[in-house]
């Protein structure tokens, strides 16, 4: 059996090195154009730069998308952008337009390209054709099967590499292909502006009633008809590799460190231990579903891989995440060198993301699986003031717990 490739997303820098210490093998990203994902923060050429690198040391690769389903308008700034990440050097290129296709081929010929999902890759003849492309890798459809994906592996050249969805959102849409967004606020889903109407609550209308809005009802909350759950194949990691999947893909490239860490860390351990053992993995089945309910979610289907979805894939009643814990920063190192005022030992700085207390009891999450209780003696502003709490979104602060927290550890506690 090959192990598979553990592939993270990266909303950022800070998500990038987050996803490399805690268990990537590989790292997609966003450019500041011509990526699926507008909102998100994305990378700056010197950001990418910065990553790639940092990556690299590490031994992780790097996947720039430039997915979009391109307009005419596109092409000009497109082949430029081709021209910057042939200097950058990133390790992959996950593109769905073939003639975004031809320009990557044209200007940055020796970077391998991958095949977006957004391309619809459904059976083994498209994927032969995208061979005799020069294509290596091919992103299948998250409408497929366990058994059709490893029919496609029998009818492939054993050099070409299939990517799947292990874990993450999925869309009401064909492949993520989606028209709603554009028609009902113009951002064009498939131009990486995507509002998620999909998690929108919805009425119906007979035609010859015009006007008359008719509530569809689960519950008295009413009932989202498109809102589906989110895919976590944790599992069935066997199965996975069974059909001859070369790269376990993460959705999420809009996700928080704590999402990144969290998910990374726990596929890391479950797929580490089935190449171990059977037995190990299985062993551990209840931990892996216990981490993994720790980041945020909408409950959990195996979407398409083990036949069509049925009404249990379904959420009817919110559109809303479950969040078991809050992401309150990661440390970085306190260099006593570089401030004014004394540091007691175990103080970290963090660049905070949700407000906590002096006094409080949290949870320092380490890339090695622990999760050490710990509880927060004191903080400090930058002026070396103390303080009782830190309101201030992303306000540098220096916190002094009563157990060491390492670099890049991920503070975080629960939720209520």
């Amino acid at each position: 059996m090959k192990k598979p490739e553990l592939l993270i997303p990266a909303s950022s820098l800070e998500v990038l090195k987050t996803a490399v210490i805690y268990g990537a093998d590989a790292v997609y990203i966003g450019g500041e154009a011509f990526g699926l994902r507008a909102k998100a923060k994305n990378f700056s050429k010197e950001e990418m730069a910065e990553g790639i690198a940092f990556a690299h040391r590490h031994g992780v690769k790097v996947y720039v998308t430039a997915n979009i389903l391109a307009h005419n308008r596109d092409l000009e700034g497109a082949r430029e952008y081709f021209k910057e990440l042939k200097i950058l050097k990133p390790d992959g290129l996950i593109i769905a337009d073939p003639g975004m296709v031809t320009l990557a081929k044209e200007e940055c010929g020796e970077i391998d390209i991958h095949i977006s999902t957004q391309a619809n890759n459904t059976n083994y003849l498209t994927y032969l054709f995208w061979y005799q492309q020069g294509i290596k890798r091919v992103v299948s459809a998250r409408e497929l099967s366990l058994a059709e994906i490893k029919e496609i592996r029998q009818h492939i050249p054993e050099d070409m590499e299939i990517e799947s969805f292990v874990h993450g959102a999925m869309c009401i849409s064909y492949s993520g292909r989606c028209l709603l967004s554009s028609y009902f606020t113009g951002r064009d889903a498939n131009q990486g502006a995507c509002t998620h109407p999909c998690r929108w609550k919805y009425s119906i209308v007979e035609e010859q009633r015009p006007g008359e809005y008719l509530p569809v009802y689960e519950n008295e909350r009413g009932t989202y008809i498109f809102n589906s759950k989110d895919l976590c194949m944790i599992e069935h990691i066997p199965e996975m590799v069974d059909a001859g999947i070369d790269s376990l893909k993460i959705e999420g490239r809009m996700k928080t460190a704590l999402y990144v860490a969290t998910v990374a860390r726990t596929y890391r351990k479950a797929i580490d231990d089935f190449f171990q053992s059977r037995e190990v993995y299985e062993s551990h089945m209840d931990w892996y579903k216990e981490e993994i309910s720790k980041c945020t979610y909408r409950q959990f289907t195996t979407g398409f891989y083990f036949g069509k979805p049925d009404e249990n894939t379904q959420i009817y009643d919110n559109n809303t995440y479950v969040n078991e814990y809050i992401y309150l920063g990661i440390a970085e190192n306190a260099d006593k060198g570089q401030v004014s005022f004394e540091l007691p030992e175990n103080t970290v700085r963090i660049s905070q993301r949700n407000k906590f207390s002096v006094g409080q009891d949290i949870e320092i999450m380490k890339p090695d699986g622990r999760n050490v209780p710990v509880r927060v003696l004191s903080m400090r502003d930058v002026e070396g003031m103390e303080i009782e709490s830190c309101p201030h979104p992303k306000q540098t602060i220096y916190v002094t717990l009563d157990e060491r927290a390492e670099e890049y550890d991920i503070l975080r506690m629960v939720n209520g």
